[in-house]
């Protein structure tokens, strides 16, 4: 076989993907891969252009972004190897969708009048495509592999879009309370584990449908916070490196009293 040269044609990347796919001089690795060995790493992709983003890494997400491209281009590789589809089924099969959920850009429909009112344009559309199929759950088709509060967001959408919903956030704040009370009272009666994280779990849902009631993304959220957690304890501890000391060495008085420093010192 030749050599191969870079390229921004995609069909370069389709020849490169059966190259590695050859059974024949291909790359054993490669060869060894399924669907099922390859869905980690498209996931794991989607969450490095996600960190890109974030992070404000414009020549990183550029990469990231053929990353996880070239995880669509293996999915599909597979897919034709075995008689499902080829990669210009996968293209059809987008843009037909995106063409029927956007009547009023490609069919002369009238313009949704704001962004949420597209919002449920485009609910109402998903909830009558799954009504042709012949598994029309409300629920149905929310992806399992999806982060649990992702998921838990996405279910309480389908839920909101035939009724079963909160009015405002006030109500869905409510239920938080009083989701949390009844973890108390699990906790203090002694209840089993099991029951302990059922409990958790419901105030996480709820908590969920909250930040969705808020239009907050609550994976979003989180990583922020989980960021501003990592920043703030990272700061105490060269706060007490410099003192010759580690976290372990404090008592939880003085990690309290520097946390609280943290709050308006460690911004970087």
């Amino acid at each position: 076989m030749g050599r191969m040269t870079p390229s921004r044609d995609i069909d370069a990347l389709l020849v490169l993907m059966r190259r590695l796919r050859d059974p024949d001089g291909g790359c054993p690795w490669d060869l060894e891969q399924n669907f099922a060995t390859i869905a980690p790493y498209t996931i794991e992709e989607a969450y490095e252009v996600s960190a890109a983003i974030e992070d404000k890494d414009w020549p990183g997400l550029k990469d990231e972004l053929g990353d996880l491209l070239f995880q669509v281009v293996f999915h599909a590789r597979m897919a034709e190897e075995q008689g499902l589809f080829a990669f210009g089924d996968v293209v059809e099969a987008i843009t037909t969708k995106m063409i029927r959920r956007h009547p009023h850009v490609f069919s002369g429909a009238e313009t949704p009048g704001s962004a949420d009112a597209q919002t449920t344009a485009w609910e109402a559309q998903k909830a009558a495509e799954r009504a042709e199929k012949k598994s029309a759950g409300t629920l149905d088709g929310v992806p399992l592999a999806l982060p649990a509060l992702t998921r838990a967001e996405k279910l309480q959408k389908r839920l909101s879009s035939v009724g079963f919903d909160w009015n405002n956030p006030r109500l869905v704040l409510d239920k938080v309370i009083e989701e949390s009370r009844e973890i108390v009272d699990a906790q203090e009666s002694g209840a089993p584990q099991a029951e302990l994280e059922a409990e958790v779990g419901d105030l996480l849902f709820v908590i969920a449908n909250l930040a969705r009631h808020l239009k907050v993304d609550p994976e979003a959220a989180l990583r922020t916070t989980n960021a501003k957690v990592t920043r703030r304890f990272g700061w105490i501890e060269r706060q007490l490196a410099d003192k010759g000391r580690k976290p372990t060495d404090a008592e939880l008085d003085e990690l309290e009293a520097l946390w609280q420093r943290a709050k308006t010192e460690a911004k970087s």
